[in-house]
């Protein structure tokens, strides 16, 4: 299990909420909700931290269109 700093958190948050408000409404699913928050977590547990890279992987495997 990983223990996460109050910041990197914060990060985590942040990058969820951007992935979020990237989508279409009709595509803010549980599910697409569920598989950000997934991928997001996958990711920091490799160690990575950057935001830009934590919210490209964000969105891998989202289903539906997002806004550009």
């Amino acid at each position: 299990m990983n223990n996460y700093s109050p910041e990197e958190l914060a990060s985590f948050r942040k990058v969820f909420e951007e992935a979020i408000t990237s989508l279409l409404p009709m595509t803010l699913t549980i599910s697409n909700r569920l598989q950000i928050a997934q991928n997001i977590l996958s990711c920091a547990a490799t160690g990575e931290r950057d935001e830009s890279e934590l919210r490209v992987t964000a969105l891998a495997n989202v289903k539906g269109p997002q806004q550009i």
